[in-house]
Formats: structure tokens, C-alpha cells, sequence
């Protein structure tokens, strides 16, 4: 079979070569010496943007750089201006990789990268895929993602769907009309894996559940599902590997950056650490010890294009006490630093705390097929969620004295009953919504991925 995949992106000015080949020589490097190299990689980069980019130097401000923890933390506000008044010396708008985030965070902006930058992106996903046997060139993706809705950026991204070999299933409507179409396609092409948003595929297999399929029997060739972009719960993993009947392997990556973490074979949240440095740190921006909950820091170690160093992505996480230098192992994702709730108490816990507790009472039955919760005032949270039938004053009662056992009395919640929730323009589903802004604290509450 013609290497399409890598086609296309030696088509678009991508060096894989030289990517694929710089990868393998950072894997190569022993153990105990990666820290060291790691060390050399991030003085290189800071070097470079000090003396190439103008933008990252008034940032770092006028003192001497003399230690990494005295540099500045980014946020993406650092990035609410042109992207030209961004990029480093040598570089310009034609020469680089440019994309935006999703704004799944509240603050999207766009990026760039340099087209070696991107390529080791590039290479360091498909080394990771190949890890479950997918081979970009070859095996067919069966990707759950949103997709423009305008005629021309929905026909660049079917082409792009055509270059990648995949399958778009468009997720802006996933009725039960429309997942049994999905079925179909299931039945006649010969899908190798699943890629896609966590909740379109979860709702998906429900689906299935309800119709006591298993995926695999009617499409033999199936060999994994890959989730991203959303909190995969423990639940749903176990609903997903049933009605599958493949392994479900958690991603969890940002656009701006790199693959961040990918589970291993080993069943661990393996954290790149070929072209990323991955810190925790707390609210007063120190390095945290392997083992402690705080904010997820990342540095891209060969972007020169733009400066992501020291980059507060916004998220809060744990790594493992068993990672190292070279092996990070990512224990926990808890959710985003936006996504804190603050209640009456002055008690601040993760908003996903209300969603994890919520959804242990409201699927019992199967009758909710999806749902979040959105906090409209200090004591007041709507749940809007999609059933067959209303929920019921029992399931109401049970779901309120949880989350006053896990969390506090006093609570006042509405139950509002929705024909389909709202995703944002990429598809994603938020599961966890505050109209407030929260001061960040840690350490209230934690749920595992």
C-alpha cells in the first residue's frame, strides 16, 4: 500500500525523515543520563526565544536568567495578540505551522510551530499508536470528531479524512436514527480502530449496550479504541471495553503542544518526555514532588517558531511516584483549573466531583444517555441531561443527598430535561460548567481518570 499518510505530510513541508530519525536517537538516550539531556534541551530552548524572540523576552523581563524556577509562568493571556508579534526572528506567517486551539478553556488562540516541530508531533504520535499495532498507513480510523458545517472547510477536512484514511463520523447529532447509521457503517468497511471525543463514543456505546451488540462481532477487524480531548471515567471504560470487545487506550495531548500522555501497553499514562518537560506545580508556582496534586507546567523543548516555556496549560493532574526523567507516568487527570467550584462553605472542589457523583446515581437504569452539570450561582446548579423518560422524585432525592454527603448540604439543584446538549464548535462536550471564577486551591477532592 502507498504510504499516503506520510505523503501528505512531506506534501505539506514536513521533514519526517529527519523527525522520525531525531525521536529515535532521544529514545536511545540511556536513563541515567536523561536527565541530563532533558536539562541541556530546556536551557537550549529558553536561550534561544531570550535571544530570537522579542515577544518571550519582554515577558521574562530584564534580570539575567540564572534558574528555571525563576522563569515566568505563560498562560495562554500571553497569547491574546497577533501571532506575527509572536513568532521568532527567522520566522513568518508562510514558513510555519499555524492552527488555534479549540477555547475549550474560555481563552482560544493561535499557534505556531515550526515545520520540524511538528513533524517530531507528528512522529512521536504515530510511535505511540504504534504501540496498539495502528499504523497510520494502513489502518483505517473509524474518527468520532465534529467537522465544519461551511462547504469549504467541510470538504478540506473530507479530503484531509481521504489523505489519513478515516472515516468521519459527524457528531453534532448523535440520535439513536443517526447511531444506528453509524452501526451500519460498522457493518460494511473494515475499521482497525476508534479515535475520537470520549462522550460521542461513550453515547455510542451505549447505544450498542441497549442492543446487546459488541462491536467487534460485526466488525472483525476492530483492534482498539483510542479516546481523547474528554475525562475518561473508570465506568465508561469498562462499558466501552464490553461493548467493543477491544482494549480502550486514554490520550490526552493539546493542539498547541504535543501528544502529552498516551497509555502504554502497560496499561500507565506514559507521559512524552522526548520533546516536552512536564511539571506540577502549586498556586504559588513551585515544582511539586512526584506523588502531589497541582497544575499541569509544559515546555516544548524544539518549538522555535513560538515560546511555550513554563506553559500553564490549565489543568491539574498528578504524576506517579514511581515516574522517572525519562518515564513519567501520569497518575491522574483531575480537570481544568476552570472547572473548580466554589460552594457556599467556601469549600472549592472540581466541578467534575459534581458530575462523578451525579453520574454514579443518574445512568443506573440506562434511561440518561448523557448529561452536565453547570453551576449558575454559588448554591445553584441546572443538570441538563438527555432520556427516554423524565427523571423521577426518587432519582432526584438520591442524586441530591450523594452529592451532600460528598460535598455539602444546602444545595440547590434544577433538573432540566433536553432533546440534545450543546457542544462547542469542535464537538466536544463540556461536562462540567461554572459561570463563576474560582481562586485555584488544591488538594479538595480528586477523581481518578
Amino acid at each position: 500500500m502507498f504510504p499516503l499518510f506520510d505523503f501528505s505530510l512531506k506534501l505539506n513541508g514536513f521533514p519526517m525523515k529527519e523527525a522520525k530519525a531525531e525521536l529515535q536517537k532521544i529514545q536511545a538516550v540511556p536513563e541515567q543520563v536523561f536527565e541530563t539531556f532533558i536539562e541541556n534541551k530546556k536551557l537550549e530552548i529558553v536561550d534561544y526565544h531570550l535571544k530570537n524572540n522579542s515577544s518571550y523576552k519582554k515577558l521574562f523581563g530584564k534580570t539575567p536568567f540564572t534558574t528555571w524556577n525563576d522563569l515566568p509562568i505563560m498562560t495562554k493571556k500571553d497569547f491574546q495578540k497577533p501571532l506575527i508579534e509572536r513568532l521568532s526572528n527567522g520566522f513568518s506567517l508562510a514558513t510555519v505551522y499555524v492552527n488555534k486551539t479549540s477555547g475549550s478553556s474560555g481563552d482560544p488562540f493561535i499557534f505556531a510551530k515550526d515545520k520540524f516541530s511538528h513533524a517530531l508531533t507528528w512522529a512521536n504520535i504515530i510511535n505511540r499508536f504504534g504501540w496498539h499495532g495502528i499504523n497510520f498507513n494502513s489502518s483505517y480510523q473509524a474518527r468520532f470528531y465534529g467537522i465544519p458545517l461551511d462547504f469549504i472547510g467541510n470538504r478540506k477536512e473530507r479530503f484531509k479524512d481521504f489523505l489519513t484514511n478515516r472515516f468521519r463520523f459527524s457528531i453534532f447529532d448523535l440520535s439513536d436514527k443517526v447511531l444506528e447509521e453509524f452501526l451500519k457503517k460498522f457493518e460494511t468497511k473494515k475499521f482497525d480502530y476508534i479515535n475520537g471525543y470520549t462522550s460521542s463514543i461513550v453515547l455510542f456505546a451505549k447505544f450498542l449496550q441497549q442492543k446487546n451488540i459488541v462491536l467487534k462481532e460485526i466488525c472483525p477487524t476492530l483492534k482498539v479504541c483510542v479516546v481523547t480531548s474528554e475525562m475518561l471515567f473508570e465506568e465508561d471504560k469498562i462499558l466501552l471495553e464490553k461493548q467493543f470487545g477491544v482494549p480502550v487506550v486514554n490520550e490526552y495531548g493539546a493542539s498547541e503542544l504535543d501528544l502529552i500522555a498516551f497509555q502504554n501497553p502497560e496499561g500507565e499514562w506514559q507521559v512524552n518526555s522526548e520533546t516536552l518537560f512536564v511539571e506540577i506545580l502549586d498556586e504559588n508556582n513551585t515544582v511539586l514532588p512526584y506523588g502531589k496534586e497541582g497544575r499541569i507546567v509544559i515546555t516544548s523543548l524544539f518549538n522555535k517558531a513560538h515560546p511555550f516555556i513554563r506553559y500553564d496549560i490549565g489543568d491539574i493532574g498528578i504524576l506517579d511516584e514511581k515516574s522517572t526523567p525519562k518515564k513519567p507516568i501520569l497518575q491522574q487527570l483531575i480537570g481544568r483549573t476552570n472547572d473548580i467550584a466554589i460552594l457556599p462553605s467556601g469549600k472549592k472542589s472540581p466541578g467534575l466531583t459534581f458530575y462523578y457523583v451525579t453520574k454514579s446515581i443518574i445512568e443506573d437504569d440506562g434511561n440518561v444517555k448523557e448529561f452536565v452539570v453547570k453551576q449558575t450561582k454559588i448554591d445553584t446548579f441546572d443538570i441538563e441531561y438527555v432520556s427516554k423518560t423524565e427523571l423521577n422524585l426518587e432519582q432526584i432525592q438520591k442524586i441530591e443527598a450523594a452529592i451532600a454527603l460528598y460535598l455539602e448540604k444546602g444545595l440547590v439543584f434544577k433538573f432540566i430535561r433536553k432533546e440534545k446538549l450543546e457542544r462547542n464548535k469542535s464537538g466536544k462536550l463540556k461536562q462540567f460548567v461554572s459561570s463563576l471564577t474560582p481562586t485555584l486551591s488544591f488538594g479538595e477532592g480528586v477523581i481518578s481518570k
